[in-house]
């Protein structure tokens, strides 16, 4: 909620690639999901990395994968953080600092990972729906018309308060940064490591075709929150920055009573604890199965659960810190998650295949040197156009994935030619995924 009205605050017509890739990414599943799901049920798989690692017959790929399937989810996971000591902060009206709200957050996640488990984040994650649902179509519609009269009023203010919103820009995050961020986002949609088990579990393949065409209905959802950003925009001007992410806040609280802010930040505080706690035991299982149990084998199943909670409170307190001292827009911070959770598509995509051509290391190579590239890039603060100054504009404002998956594949290709006659000859055949 805050992202994404924070993103339509800051960027406006932007900030559609949200509903762009959303239900692209959904309709992938129509085609994708399926012999997936087929394959992992023929082999009793139950993760990312143990497809990988059976596809590939590589157990350090399965283990490389989930070390890069943690690496994509700290972003994710610092977002959720900075999402709850903006809903504290801000809902007790100042009396909280952010810091110190972040720190409350993150407290009060790992105790209900620890108590509640995957079946009360399942129970919960049902009443966050709900709520969402009534309380952000109650926002999108009440806000635009209570404010302008209507929605299209509400955009011509918008359009007069800050001219150029609502059109791409030249430069920056241009058309072709936005066709770029869509197509990348859309291609990795469902590389998420913590929805594997989600897939793998499902009772037949006909559920991924009906899911394809229900899902995109959800990006409409997206739509009344960017409304609410919009009408902010003319409400409650002057948030820069990163202070863009309160725009839902500061116009809830100009508007409502403080009891129904509180109703607000309490769905707020839900949408980010259920995804929060998912991710947070996905990631600590992912780490103690995948990686613990590979370095230790023989360890028993009482020790495997003492680790995994370990690496709960480990992960929190990174997550926390990074949260802390991160300045990024929450918007930001998803792209970065995309953009790395991304660069294992196309070794999976290939996987597919009747014939793979891909090795074991040409898979591994390409996701190091595409990981490699995104993490570059993201901690030097090195943009497309600083690499390509020369370069026409619309190569310059492309999404940093790209150049990223584009090195993947590359590298993918070429190491996966250099080391085909090493490769054992099952590699070549995995016709598995299509019968």
């Amino acid at each position: 909620m805050l992202g994404t009205s924070g993103l339509a605050y800051s960027k406006g017509a932007v900030g559609f690639y949200l509903i762009a890739f959303t239900t692209l990414g959904a309709m992938t599943s129509y085609w994708l999901l399926p012999p997936i799901w087929k394959y992992a049920k023929k082999h009793n798989l139950v993760s990312q990395s143990e497809f990988f690692a059976s596809k590939y017959d590589s157990p350090i790929l399965g283990v490389f994968v989930t070390i890069v399937g943690v690496v994509a989810l700290v972003p994710y996971i610092v977002l959720l953080f900075k999402s709850m000591g903006i809903l504290v902060s801000a809902t007790s009206y100042g009396a909280i600092s952010p810091s110190v709200a972040i720190l409350i957050g993150m407290v009060a996640l790992v105790v209900y990972v620890m108590i509640s488990g995957i079946h009360g984040s399942a129970w919960t994650s049902t009443v966050k729906d709900f709520l969402i649902f009534f309380v952000i179509l109650f926002l999108g519609i009440y806000l635009p018309i209570h404010y302008h009269g209507s929605i299209q009023q509400m955009f011509e203010a918008v359009n007069t308060a800050k001219e150029g919103i609502l059109t791409f820009p030249e430069k920056g995050t241009s058309l072709s940064w936005f066709i770029s961020t869509v197509a990348i986002s859309a291609f990795g949609y469902f590389m998420w490591p913590h929805n594997a088990p989600t897939i793998f579990a499902a009772k037949s393949a006909r559920t991924f075709r009906t899911n394809a065409i229900l899902l995109p209905l959800y990006a409409l959802m997206i739509l009344f929150v960017y409304f609410v950003g919009f009408t902010a925009i003319v409400e409650v001007p002057g948030l820069v920055g990163a202070d863009g992410d309160y725009a839902l806040l500061k116009l809830s609280m100009k508007t409502f009573d403080p009891w129904f802010v509180g109703i607000i930040g309490a769905t707020g505080l839900l949408s980010t604890l259920v995804p929060g706690s998912m991710m947070l035991m996905s990631t600590a299982t992912m780490l103690t199965k995948n990686v613990y149990g590979y370095i230790r084998p023989q360890a028993e199943e009482k020790n495997s659960a003492k680790v995994a909670k370990v690496f709960v409170v480990l992960l929190s307190l990174v997550c926390g810190g990074m949260a802390l001292g991160e300045n990024n827009t929450l918007a930001t911070l998803y792209l970065t998650s995309f953009s790395l959770v991304t660069q294992l598509a196309p070794a999976l995509y290939c996987s597919l295949m009747k014939r793979n051509a891909i090795t074991k290391q040409g898979a591994f190579l390409g996701i190091f040197f595409g990981v490699g590239i995104v993490v570059y890039m993201t901690f030097t603060k090195t943009t497309m156009a600083m690499l390509f100054a020369g370069m026409p504009q619309w190569i310059q404002d492309l999404n940093n994935g790209v150049f990223a998956l584009v090195v993947n594949v590359i590298v993918m290709l070429v190491a996966s030619l250099a080391t085909r006659k090493v490769t054992e000859p099952g590699q070549m055949t995995v016709s598995e995924t299509t019968k």
